[in-house]
């Protein structure tokens, strides 16, 4: 089944600034959202919480996430990106004014649980269906690798400034760790705030593939819910979306590892928060190198076997990390935590080109990115319990090895996925040509 492309009508110039615009604006909704990442320490001491109070907070999130994948979908078939995405960044901009403020553990999830609805309901499919259309079928990999690497840049900028303005605060200045974070939030609220009209007004979106949403009659709703279960329907017969869904939940899973470094090289490791946060933003850095090369890598040779092997690579760099000796120093710390970053953002800088395998058309096409993000980010939801309760069964490292260890061994299974898929492809493409 061919499938049309809004991508013809358009001038590669005209493409690569609209993938620009999507860059920027995917590359500052997420950080505020996971400060955690270089912050949680920080975190945990300024709101008062615990770090399990902390998980279940991203729990929440996760959660929210997992509830509106296919609702978002449904809404990135009807409404433009310019229009979901700009109040997105604007909501979850004024959330994070009244983070700001410091408010109290019951106030917090409320602002989770409202970040979940910005970044998932109206946010995550509309930026991936616009990508995937800007994109012609030769060219998913490196668009997704250029998106996925390019708000890494972004991110990685944001964060290393952010890490300065914190180390200047608490050590220059002399501010709490409680006053200094509050600044380090404003920075990325207000980039948040200004992007929010910038983009309605600049991001265009092929309006011609979305189905505007419409007043519905009564009579109508019934025949609506059948087109609707039709649709779906469609979607889930397909195999090759459930091989997408896995590969993605296993990778993410992969990445989502990642977000315990801070915590794991500052209480086992013994590093202060700002070595801390220089590492993984250090980390940072390979997000751009890493995606944006795994997905011309995926163009140019095949992006399944790609996937495949930087799934075993990062499986396999992930388990090196849970067996290193506390006294292996700082700088080796930081070698194998770059490797493990250009590993993990590489396989999502490609993850997502599998879209193009499981040869679905426009119309359902956020309807079937809802419904893989539904599966492939379940991890929002379960690894932070899994961290919780591995961590308070066997505290310590040897909590964090084994849950690097499981994490790495879904990580195997993914690459086998990955694997299956390419078949898949290989076979529909013979059939195609008898």
């Amino acid at each position: 089944m061919q499938v049309s492309s809004p991508s013809k009508e358009l001038t590669i110039k005209q493409r690569y600034l609209k993938l620009a615009v999507l860059v920027i604006v995917a590359g500052n909704i997420y950080p505020l959202i996971y400060l955690r990442q270089n912050f949680e320490i920080s975190i945990v001491d300024a709101f008062g919480i615990t770090s399990a109070q902390l998980n279940q907070n991203y729990v929440w999130l996760g959660i929210i996430y997992m509830i509106t994948y296919v609702p978002s979908g449904w809404l990135a078939d009807r409404v433009s990106p310019r229009v979901l995405m700009s109040f997105s960044l604007l909501f979850a901009g004024l959330l994070g004014l009244w983070f700001s403020s410091l408010p109290s553990p019951e106030s917090l999830r409320f602002i989770f649980i409202g970040w979940g609805l910005a970044a998932g309901l109206t946010f995550w499919s509309a930026l991936i269906k616009a990508t995937a259309l800007l994109a012609r079928p030769e060219e998913q990999g490196r668009f997704f690798g250029i998106l996925d690497g390019g708000r890494g840049f972004v991110e990685a900028v944001l964060a290393s400034i952010a890490v300065a303005m914190f180390a200047y605060y608490t050590n220059s200045v002399g501010e709490d760790t409680p006053d200094a974070l509050v600044k380090v939030i404003w920075l990325y609220v207000g980039m948040m705030l200004l992007l929010a009209p910038i983009s309605y007004f600049i991001l265009g979106a092929p309006e011609s593939q979305s189905e505007p949403l419409k007043g519905i009659t009564k009579d109508q709703k019934g025949k609506a819910f059948a087109l609707f279960l039709r649709d779906i329907s469609s979607v889930i017969a397909k195999p090759e979306i459930w091989l997408c869904a896995f590969c993605i939940m296993t990778g993410y899973q992969l990445f989502w590892a990642t977000y315990s470094f801070s915590a794991y090289m500052q209480t086992e490791f013994g590093l202060t928060a700002v070595a801390v946060g220089s590492i993984t933003v250090a980390k940072l850095w390979m997000r751009p190198i890493g995606a944006a090369s795994a997905g011309f890598a995926g163009d140019f040779l095949n992006r399944e076997k790609v996937l495949a092997l930087l799934m075993v690579l990062a499986s396999l760099a992930l388990a090196v990390l849970a067996f290193v000796p506390v006294s292996i120093g700082a700088m080796f710390l930081l070698a194998i935590v770059l490797v493990i970053g250009f590993l993990t953002y590489a396989v999502r800088g490609i993850f997502w080109a599998t879209l193009e395998s499981c040869n679905v058309s426009n119309n359902v096409k956020g309807l079937a990115i809802g419904l893989i993000s539904l599966i492939g980010y379940s991890p929002d939801v379960y690894l932070p319990l899994l961290n919780n309760f591995l961590l308070e069964l066997y505290p310590g490292k040897a909590g964090y090895a084994i849950y690097y260890n499981i994490i790495a061994g879904m990580g195997i299974m993914g690459a086998l996925a990955a694997w299956r898929l390419k078949h898949i492809v290989a076979a529909r493409s013979n059939a195609a040509r008898m």
